[in-house]
């Protein structure tokens, strides 16, 4: 079963550092965003393979948005 990677907060992407079909281990860094002049990682929270990266380097993600999706 395929799960989402949520925003939690208003913020814009820095840097994608992994890729659609890439596998992620617990604590590995997806994306970095920076939001109020801090850099934010989002890691992942479960070890599986990714099915699609869904945000680009310079996007306005809001809360509750998707940024990846993985299983």
């Amino acid at each position: 079963m395929a799960e989402d990677v949520v925003a939690e907060i208003v913020a814009t992407v820095l840097e994608v550092l992994v890729s659609d079909g890439q596998p992620v281990e617990v604590g590995d860094t997806l994306v970095l965003l920076e939001s109020m002049k801090m850099e934010i990682p989002v890691v992942a929270e479960d070890a599986g393979v990714l099915d699609e990266v869904k945000v680009s380097v310079n996007d306005v993600i809001q809360a509750g948005d998707v940024i990846a999706t993985y299983k």
